[in-house]
């Protein structure tokens, strides 16, 4: 087989996967969601893929660690956040900050 269509046959697959995932979601009785635990574990493990995301991209290009105007981007944005400024604002001045450093370090 080639790489071609060993990438299709991966694709599909992830694909029913993820639709099987969902239809499960949709099957699980409303009692179970109902109980705080659930929520509470439900939003715990939202936050840590979203850091672990974050976290990955800021650092990493490939299989390498990088150490470029993505972290300096990131603490700006932190510290946005921190003063609960609106997400646009977090945003433009990650992007900002990530345009300069990388205009001054050519």
């Amino acid at each position: 087989m080639s790489a071609s269509a060993v990438t299709w046959v991966a694709v599909l697959a992830a694909s029913a996967a993820c639709f099987g995932i969902k239809l499960a979601g949709h099957l699980v009785p409303a009692h179970w969601l109902t109980d705080p635990r659930v929520a509470r574990i439900a939003s715990l493990v939202t936050v840590s893929l979203l850091a672990a995301l974050v976290g990955v991209q800021t650092v990493t290009s490939g299989p390498h660690l990088v150490l470029d105007a993505r972290i300096p981007a990131l603490a700006v944005a932190a510290v946005a956040l921190v003063l609960r400024a609106p997400f646009i604002v977090v945003v433009i001045a990650a992007a900002v900050t990530a345009a300069l450093i990388r205009a001054l370090t050519g």
